[in-house]
């Protein structure tokens, strides 16, 4: 991990440590529970525990792997409706093919990231390639669901195919970090990302020691998840590791540092930095829908019952597999 690097972090833009912005305190850190997902991969769950004011505009993010299959067990998902949010899958380590009823898909490689937008909604599926599912191999991704403000919920699909070499690659005044922006901005450089909903999504590296100050939106919530290694967040060095997640209160800035001494399977600290503007709307969630009233999850499960939403082909799995149970919420 990761697949897209550099070798010298130094010959990359640098981000400034801002002088004068109030820092980010730390709130709270969750440990993030394990389950299965789909057809059984497992996953960490990141957000489970965490307030949803403190979350919006995000609803949930899963760590897929980090797992070896031996051949023949790689997994995805079946074909599976959504409506009402976006995707994004972040592919760090091995293949998955996507393909949905909008007419969007392909194939993502390790440091690609796909950003569906379900919006009216479609049916998806996922699943790793056949040569994959013979050979088996290491895969290890993430999957964040962005919320949509009520005025786009109903807009048309999209499908974003972010290539690793789109990815915008940064350093710190000291090259200690790699920061791959892969959506937002930050000190004006832009990741590739197109986002309805303003966020900003980074995934880091640092390098044992290291510490990285970044300028962050006030008016962007603040997340930090620790996808491998050890370090620490916040001026008062909250310990973090890997599968937990930090949550930061206001400010202008935020700090994360990597220990001295890391594991040699993770031989750096290796965490993802989201921040959104929250949407503050009510927000019904059940399943594959996220809408924002009871009558409104109705009409998506009556509309995907009748085939609004896309049929899948004759000859393909059904089922809504994919997060296809659950519970309503609504704030």
């Amino acid at each position: 991990m990761p697949a897209v690097t550099v070798e010298n972090p130094l010959t990359l833009p640098r981000v400034a440590e801002p002088q004068a912005a109030v820092p980010r305190k730390v709130l709270a850190v969750v440990s993030a529970p394990s389950g299965f997902e789909g057809e059984g991969f497992p996953v960490r769950r990141a957000f489970a525990g965490i307030n949803y004011q403190y979350l919006d505009p995000f609803i949930m993010m899963d760590q897929m792997g980090e797992v070896e299959y031996a051949p023949g067990e790689p997994k995805g998902t079946p074909w599976h409706p959504h409506r009402g949010f976006e995707t994004v899958t972040y592919l760090i380590d091995g293949t998955f093919v996507h393909q949905d009823t909008n007419g969007g898909g392909g194939v993502i490689n390790g440091g690609d990231t796909q950003w569906m937008t379900a919006g009216s909604g479609l049916l998806h599926i996922e699943a790793p390639p056949e040569s994959l599912v013979v050979s088996g191999g290491l895969f290890h991704g993430l999957q964040l669901w962005v919320n949509l403000p009520a005025a786009d919920k109903m807009m048309p699909p999209r499908y974003q195919d972010i290539g690793g070499g789109k990815v915008t690659l940064l350093t710190t005044p000291d090259g200690g970090a790699l920061l791959r922006v892969i959506a937002g901005e930050v000190d004006g450089h832009e990741g590739p990302g197109i986002t309805h909903t303003p966020i900003t999504m980074i995934h880091a590296t640092v390098a044992p020691g290291a510490q990285i100050t970044l300028p962050w939106r006030e008016d962007f919530n603040a997340l930090a998840y620790v996808m491998a290694g050890r370090g620490s967040v916040g001026e008062d060095r909250r310990p973090l590791h890997t599968g937990q997640t930090a949550v930061f209160g206001e400010g202008g800035s935020l700090t994360v540092r990597a220990d001295e001494s890391q594991d040699s399977s993770a031989p750096d600290l290796e965490i993802v930095l989201l921040g959104g503007r929250p949407i503050r709307e009510p927000m019904a969630h059940y399943g594959p829908f996220v809408m924002n009233s009871k009558h409104e999850l109705q009409q998506a499960f009556d509309d995907f019952q009748a085939g609004r939403l896309g049929r899948i082909p004759t000859t393909a799995r059904t089922g809504l597999g994919h997060r296809g149970a659950g519970q309503a919420d609504e704030d």
